[in-house]
């Protein structure tokens, strides 16, 4: 969906540095250090407008959160909640990502979440989807031994490809649904804003959360 264009974008997103990374790339290795702990760090990829990764960081104070956005109009909304809430564990970067090991050193995430991300249906874009193997392959190098990646999506077709990716390559499945909002897990389960929307509408919501 095309967003609507927000005046003086550049100047606003700056009002929000003390909840934003102006370049991701420049905090390979120190992101604690910006935190100011050693606590486990998760990061949300194509974050949106933050409601998911703002709830998980309000559920859990003593973890960091860093949320990857590319559209700007799009990490301006999630700085503005994050500011309204005071939140102190999340902070939001503004980049399109293509090789996450530019942003994050060797083992330093404990985490991976993606949202929704594009499915990229046709067969010769593959490789562009977040679940296929050369990005997996680049999350292994990035994220701590036994850490999780959780998945979401609407699209049937790129979930039963991601299974099959996660099979190819022995990773082990800790939870995996077709539809999230029936199963046990509901109780405990945070959504994106795009995912209240299906779910409102009755769309089925696959998930999968995988050790790697």
């Amino acid at each position: 969906m095309r967003q609507r264009k927000v005046k003086n974008v550049e100047q606003r997103l700056e009002e929000y540095r003390a909840y934003s990374v102006k370049d991701g790339k420049t905090m390979k290795g120190t992101w604690h250090e910006l935190f100011g702990n050693e606590r486990e760090l998760y990061m949300e990829l194509g974050c949106g407008k933050g409601q998911f990764l703002l709830k998980q960081a309000e559920k859990n104070p003593n973890v960091n959160f860093i949320g990857i956005e590319g559209q700007e109009t799009i990490v301006l909304r999630a700085l503005e909640k994050t500011a309204t809430s005071n939140i102190a564990n999340i902070r939001f970067v503004q980049a399109f990502m293509q090789d996450l090991t530019e942003f994050f050193a060797e083992s330093e995430l404990s985490g991976i979440f993606l949202n929704f991300s594009d499915p990229w249906p046709k067969e010769r874009h593959a490789k562009r989807r977040l679940t296929h193997t050369r990005f997996l392959k680049g999350y292994e190098k990035i994220l701590k031994p036994g850490s999780f990646i959780e998945f979401k999506t609407d699209n049937d077709n790129l979930f039963e490809f991601t299974l099959e990716e996660i099979k190819q390559n022995g990773y082990e499945i800790v939870h995996c649904s077709r539809n999230i909002h029936q199963s046990e897990l509901e109780a405990k389960y945070i959504t994106t804003e795009y995912e209240d929307k299906f779910k409102a509408l009755g769309k089925n919501i696959n998930y999968v959360r995988f050790i790697i």
